[in-house]
């Protein structure tokens, strides 16, 4: 199966008929699977993205605060 989906390689057409082959089912379903999946893959990207901006975001902000409670915690000389 994963070279059969290697040779489709973004080809929606094929991927609907591999589907329809190996499970038996109707191309309607096939296409909302394929579709279902299609939307799922997209907003997994975009919770991704995200998350990689907010630890991006806090790793910028804890080095800030940590620098901070640093240089106020020392005494001067």
């Amino acid at each position: 199966m994963n070279d059969e989906l290697a040779a489709i390689a973004g080809k929606y057409e094929q991927l609907v008929g591999v589907l329809q082959e190996k499970y038996g089912i109707a191309a309607e379903e096939a296409n909302r699977q394929v579709d279902e999946f299609k939307k799922l893959k997209k907003s997994n990207a975009s919770l991704m993205r995200s998350q990689k901006s907010m630890s991006a975001k806090m790793k910028k902000s804890n080095g800030v605060s940590v620098r901070a409670k640093t240089l106020s915690k020392r005494r001067p000389r």
